[in-house]
């Protein structure tokens, strides 16, 4: 490596490279890395997966439409994501392309979807690698003979980089309400203690436009919004916003509230953002007067992820005197402990400030947020005809199970049914036969091969009759997964013309002698997104991560 040498007498330079020297003044000087370190070219829908290095230096190319990447994740990225499009979506760069630096990381799971820089990146309940993105050097910054200079002032004086404090931690970017209790519970003194805990935790949370948004419901007598999310964006003007907030006082009214507060918090016109995760801090000193179940439940429907704070709980001897002990565990998004979270007192509160707002910040498990991993209704259609074979047959299923995998589902989420047909239709299980994931992969594995012909029409038209009609008015979308390897014997373009007027999603899934037209007729549009082919059974695998994304695209485009 070619050596320089540097002479810096205050703002005045002096630089000798062999036999030449140069000077310079009120320049500062960058040199980064060796001489033959030039940075990949990548394209827009390079992913992480393309790089196998544990670190490299890439470079993107400008003019890419946010519509081409796929991201999944927020600040750590599934490797099935685009580099390019992580890099915009955490602000490394901008549409104009650059240098971007890769970091490759262990898989995980629950990778988060956060909208920011314009791109709504999705979520994935685990992938196998991940990867981080930094600022990258570009050529022009080698040590090639070149400098890269900075002016910088006249005073010799280093300027300070300053965080841009309005834009907030877009590490966090969630909208909060904080429900607190303004209820005789609490009592005047306490409701003051109570404000002070959640300024703190305002000013932690690193409030700003591009970062959290809260505001503050009390919940008594009657649910009162003091403000919302739309009124502040900084940390400060929220704290002078909570200190003028009143005392209201009367029974504790905590479910009222809550409903109250997930029905009409969260909408456009309050500023509520889309695709982040809502979540209401429920703080109760004591315990309801009211029933909760219902509220908790309400909640879960709307999208928003209760956490429960509770101070004073109920000794055993006051245990008499609570409606429903079960009070926490039916209000909040889930029975874990990751939802709740206790403090003895409202003194000396500020050592529990920190871990509280890492829970809020902590989005990859917001499991209540409305996904398209907890939000779809799935049937998959499998080809049960002759052609298909005993072996075949199972990885279908196989396939089928590995998409499951992917979702949540529940009562309240994702739904999955299965139909199998030949020249027959078999309802294998319906929508609302099981609500738990493993009781369905379970099914899946034990379906009988029926054999038969081919007649895939009438079981598009079966299906939508017999599957998805008792769910018509289901809040979920509808996606229905078309699964064969051969030709039709009846038409498969007016079935699914019906289908999809109907509000249903089609991806058709071709293998070996399944012919083209066949598939482009059944898929909806666009065809090329929503059509796929393989050859042979055992290449299905391969295609499960374009199904999941084609999902979830849809899904998200479908919320805007």
């Amino acid at each position: 490596m070619e050596k320089f040498r540097i002479w810096v007498c205050g703002s005045v330079c002096f630089l000798q490279h062999k036999s030449q020297s140069f000077f310079f003044q009120n320049l500062s000087f960058v040199f980064l890395g060796r001489r033959n370190e030039v940075p990949i070219a990548i394209t827009c829908l390079t992913r992480g997966l393309d790089i196998r290095k544990e670190k490299a230096d890439v470079l993107c190319p400008g003019g890419c439409s946010l519509e081409e990447f796929s991201v999944f994740g927020n600040v750590v990225y599934a490797s099935v994501s685009s580099i390019c499009g992580a890099a915009v979506h955490k602000g490394v760069i901008s549409t104009s392309g650059g240098p971007v630096r890769i970091y490759s990381l262990p898989g995980r799971e629950n990778y988060s979807s956060v909208e920011a820089n314009g791109i709504q990146s999705q979520m994935l309940s685990r992938w196998s690698s991940s990867f981080t993105v930094t600022e990258g050097k570009s050529a022009a910054q080698e040590v090639t003979g070149q400098a890269v200079s900075t002016a910088r002032p006249s005073t010799g004086k280093r300027q300070k980089k300053t965080p841009d404090k309005k834009a907030g931690n877009k590490d966090c970017k969630a909208d909060i309400a904080f429900m607190i209790d303004g209820s005789f519970n609490i009592g005047q003194r306490r409701f003051n203690l109570q404000k002070n805990f959640i300024g703190k935790v305002a000013l932690m949370l690193g409030i700003g436009t591009e970062g959290p948004h809260v505001g503050i419901v009390q919940a008594s007598e009657h649910p009162k919004i003091e403000f919302y999310l739309k009124n502040f964006t900084s940390a400060k003007d929220v704290v002078l916003a909570i200190k003028e907030v009143g005392f209201r006082g009367g029974n504790s009214n905590t479910g009222k509230a809550l409903k109250y507060t997930a029905e009409k918090f969260f909408t456009p016109e309050t500023g509520m953002r889309k695709g982040l995760p809502k979540v209401v801090v429920v703080f109760i000193d004591g315990w309801p007067s009211d029933d909760v179940e219902e509220a908790g439940i309400v909640a879960r429907e709307f999208g928003v992820n209760v956490f429960v704070v509770s101070v004073n709980k109920p000794i055993p001897e006051e245990l008499g005197m609570v409606k429903d002990v079960a009070f926490i565990d039916k209000m909040v998004c889930r029975n874990t402990d990751f939802f709740t979270y206790n403090m003895p007192n409202w003194f000396s509160t500020t050592k529990y400030v920190k871990p509280l707002v890492q829970k809020l910040c902590t989005h990859e498990q917001m499991l209540c947020s409305k996904t398209c991993y907890n939000s779809v209704n799935i049937a998959f259609l499998i080809d049960g005809s002759s052609s298909v074979g005993e072996s075949n047959f199972q990885l279908e299923l196989q396939f089928a199970a590995n998409i499951v995998k992917m979702f949540e589902v529940s009562d309240i989420g994702t739904k999955i049914a299965a139909v199998q047909f030949t020249y027959d239709q078999r309802i294998e299980f319906n929508f609302n036969d099981y609500n738990v994931k493993e009781n369905i992969l379970e099914v899946i594995s034990n379906i009988r091969y029926m054999s038969g012909g081919t007649a895939t029409g009438e079981a598009i038209a079966f299906t939508m009759r017999s599957v998805f009609g008792p769910v018509r008015d289901s809040p979920n979308k509808n996606f229905l997964v078309v699964i064969t390897d051969g030709q039709s014997y009846d038409d498969v373009l007016g079935p699914a013309a019906a289908a999809q007027d109907a509000g249903i999603t089609i991806f058709s899934v071709g293998v070996a002698w399944a012919p083209l037209d066949d598939l482009k007729d059944m898929a909806s549009k666009p065809k090329e997104e929503h059509s796929f082919f393989t050859k042979e059974f055992t290449g299905l695998e391969a295609l499960i991560p374009d199904v999941i994304r084609g999902i979830c695209g849809d899904f998200v485009a479908s919320q805007q």
